[in-house]
C-alpha cells in the first residue's frame, strides 16, 4: 500500500450538465468521500462545477450548488464531464467548449461520464483518442462524429483523457484511478466500503450478453441476433444471417418463433425502431435522416413502421423531447 502521509490534496472537478444522472454522479464521488475517511486524510476534494457558476439539476431534479468552470478548473488535477440526458443538454452554452479546450491546453486531466465523451468530442478533445461512452449515446456519437469509435467498454482511460459509462461504472473508474495514486491495496478498501466485491475490468461489457438482452442462448440464433443489433443502417438479408450462422433460412426461421416469439422480420424491425426512438430522443437529425439511419427506404415507410411498433407516429414520439 501506497504511504498516504506524504500526499497532497487532490482536487477533482465534476462539471455537470442539466439531466446528468445522480447514479453515476454519486459512483464517481462517493469513493473519493471513503478514500478521505479510510485514510484518515483529505487526499481528494470534490468540486462541483457549471459553465455559468449556477446550480444544476439533475434526471431526478435534485439541484447542486457549483463553482464557475473558468474560475475554479485550472485547479483542479481533473475534471469530469458528468452529463445524461439528451443533446440538447450538451449544447455549448456559457463557452463551454472552449473552457475545455483551454483546461486541457493548460495540462488538466479531462474526462468524461455517461454522455460526458459526446461533449468532449463536440470540444475536439476526443481525436486520435481511446474513450467509451454509456452504451445508449454510443451511435449517436458515431451519426455526429463518424471518425470517432468508441471503445465498448466500461472505461478507457488513455493518458490525460479518462471516459466510462453510466451508471455504476465510474465505481469501477475511479478503483482504477484511485489504485493509480495510493496502490491496489487501499483502492480494494475503499471498493469493499461499497460492498463493490466484483470490480469490472475496464475492457468489461457495459450491457448484458444478448444471451440476457433476447432470453436465448442458442448459439447461432445468437450469431443472428449480434449481427443484427450491427446492422441497422443496412440491414442484411435472412438468407445471408442463415449462411453466417451455418444454418439454413428455413431453420432459422423455426428458432425465431421457437426461442424468441417472433418472426425474423418483425425481430429485426423492432431493433430498428428502437434504434429510432433514441434518435429522435437524443440527435437533431431529421425524420428523413433518421429513416435511412435505421435502413428504411423512405421517410413514408419508416413512418409507417414507427407507428405501427409504437403506436406513434415519429413526430408525434419526438415532441415528447422538446429541443428549445
Amino acid at each position: 500500500m501506497a504511504s498516504t502521509e506524504a500526499k497532497s490534496l487532490q482536487r477533482i472537478g465534476f462539471l455537470l450538465v442539466p439531466n446528468y444522472a445522480l447514479m453515476s454522479y454519486a459512483s464517481a464521488t462517493e469513493p473519493l468521500r471513503a478514500a478521505n475517511l479510510i485514510a484518515g486524510l483529505p487526499l481528494y476534494e470534490v468540486v462541483n462545477l457549471s459553465a455559468a457558476a449556477k446550480p444544476v439539476t439533475s434526471s431526478s431534479g435534485l439541484s447542486i450548488d457549483c463553482r464557475g468552470l473558468q474560475a475554479e478548473g485550472a485547479n483542479c488535477h481533473t475534471i469530469f464531464v458528468c452529463a445524461g440526458g439528451g443533446r440538447i443538454d450538451w449544447e455549448d452554452r456559457d463557452g463551454l467548449y472552449g473552457l475545455l479546450r483551454k483546461l486541457s491546453r493548460q495540462g488538466v486531466r479531462i474526462g468524461g461520464i455517461s454522455s460526458g465523451a459526446y461533449l468532449l468530442a463536440a470540444a475536439g478533445l476526443m481525436e486520435n483518442r481511446n474513450f467509451t461512452i454509456h452504451w445508449e449515446h454510443a451511435e449517436l456519437l458515431r451519426e455526429a462524429f463518424p471518425h470517432l469509435l468508441p471503445w465498448h467498454a466500461r472505461y478507457v482511460i488513455d493518458g490525460d483523457r479518462i471516459t466510462c459509462g453510466g451508471g455504476v461504472a465510474p465505481l469501477d473508474m475511479m478503483h482504477a484511478m484511485i489504485s493509480e495514486r495510493m496502490g491496489t491495496h487501499f483502492a480494494r478498501r475503499v471498493s469493499d466500503w461499497y460492498l463493490h466485491t466484483a470490480v469490472g475490468e475496464s475492457s468489461a461489457p457495459q450491457r448484458g450478453s444478448a444471451a440476457e438482452r433476447f432470453g436465448t442462448h442458442h448459439p447461432a440464433l445468437l450469431t443472428v441476433l449480434e449481427k443484427m443489433e450491427a446492422t441497422i443502417e443496412q440491414p442484411v438479408p435472412r438468407a445471408a444471417l442463415a449462411k453466417l450462422a451455418g444454418i439454413s433460412a428455413r431453420h432459422l426461421d423455426r428458432l425465431f418463433t421457437t426461442e424468441i416469439g417472433a418472426g425474423f422480420l418483425d425481430t429485426y424491425r423492432a431493433i430498428r425502431i428502437r434504434h429510432a426512438q433514441r434518435l429522435l430522443e437524443q440527435s437533431p437529425l431529421s425524420i428523413a435522416e433518421i429513416a435511412f439511419a435505421t435502413g428504411f427506404s423512405s421517410a413514408g415507410h419508416f413512418s409507417r413502421a414507427f407507428k405501427a411498433g409504437t403506436g406513434k407516429t415519429p413526430r408525434a414520439f419526438r415532441l415528447k423531447f422538446p429541443r428549445d
